[in-house]
């Protein structure tokens, strides 16, 4: 019996394994899986090197929103080595001025040792609204920034602070793409996702989640996980 092909997973910011905890049963099952490092770097060029220096020889690839971003840059620099691409609550757009003034002001808050105050902000805007009052996954979500801690933080937001507009390179994407959004997602909302699909065209599958806001592995666990399992083959 062939062994699954190897699988990567990036989270996203303030983001730990644990982002996709509730998938991992049914995707784990004999299947290599590696959690891509997400806060040591400053840069998401250097994450997605070191991504690649440890990864297997060919894998699958998914990535949540600063995921999406490091995925982004590891089709650039490997292509030929990704087999599939599932892009989950992310943007292909490049930082700006106006995106990246409120991860300065984050990022004082966090330097000023205020990081409490930012997990208490980024919450708001997370989630679905229906969600905000579900404390267990607000208390899942803080765990996941505790790891990460307001150093890794800091380093997570330079580093998309930092990242290149990856729309280019969208139409020369062939394999197959899987594209999630939580249709109530704030922060990388459905346009975006809509974006990516018509940018990757014919190998790109859209699934846009009612009711769910922008952690959607953990807000809407079944719904990706069966997408996940469906794009995997």
């Amino acid at each position: 019996m062939a062994v699954p092909e190897a699988l990567v997973l990036i989270p996203g910011l303030n983001c730990t394994a644990a982002l996709y905890a509730p998938q991992w049963p049914a995707l784990a099952p004999g299947r290599p899986i590696l959690v891509a490092e997400n806060a040591r770097d400053e840069s998401i060029g250097a994450i997605a090197e070191r991504l690649l220096a440890a990864a297997p020889e060919r894998f699958a690839l998914c990535g949540l929103s600063m995921g999406g971003y490091v995925a982004f840059e590891v089709m650039r620099r490997a292509p030929e080595r990704v087999t599939r691409l599932a892009l989950l609550d992310t943007s292909a757009g490049p930082a700006t001025p106006v995106t990246n003034q409120p991860r300065e002001q984050m990022i004082a808050l966090a330097e000023k040792g205020a990081f409490d105050n930012v997990t208490t902000l980024l919450w708001q805007k997370l989630v679905a609204p229906a969600r905000l009052a579900d404390e267990g996954l607000r208390l899942e979500v803080r765990q996941m920034a505790e790891e990460i801690g307001a150093a890794g933080f800091v380093r997570q937001q330079r580093a998309i602070m930092g990242r290149v507009d990856s729309r280019p390179g969208l139409p020369v994407i062939t394999i197959p793409s899987l594209v999630v959004v939580g249709a109530e997602d704030e922060i990388t909302p459905p346009g975006e996702a809509r974006a990516i699909t018509a940018g990757i065209g014919a190998s790109a599958r859209y699934l846009e989640i009612p009711g769910c806001g922008h952690l959607s592995t953990l807000e809407a666990p079944a719904i990706v996980t069966e997408a996940l399992l469906d794009w995997l083959g």
